[in-house]
């Protein structure tokens, strides 16, 4: 994940944000259950809406628990199958 890494850290540079306080694998956590569980387009939604929310002062961790159980527990995907378990 080099390449992830530096765009990250550059990313963060560009904006002026601490790299210590991004957690890249909370968020690719909650991405890929999204991605999984929901629908694929609703991954990068999610990733924002997460910022969104820590970015009002929420734990991170708490956010992305909340939203993988969100997931986890959604009826049918946005094709209209349910997701495979």
């Amino acid at each position: 994940m080099t390449v992830l890494d530096d765009w990250v850290t550059a990313v963060c540079a560009e904006l002026e944000l601490d790299r210590a306080e991004v957690p890249v694998s909370t968020v690719l956590d909650v991405a890929r259950d999204v991605a999984h569980q929901v629908a694929r387009p609703g991954a990068p939604v999610t990733a924002y809406l997460l910022g969104l929310a820590v970015g009002r002062g929420a734990d991170p961790a708490v956010v992305a628990d909340r939203l993988s159980g969100l997931a986890g527990s959604w009826p049918v995907g946005l094709d209209g199958t349910t997701p495979a378990e």
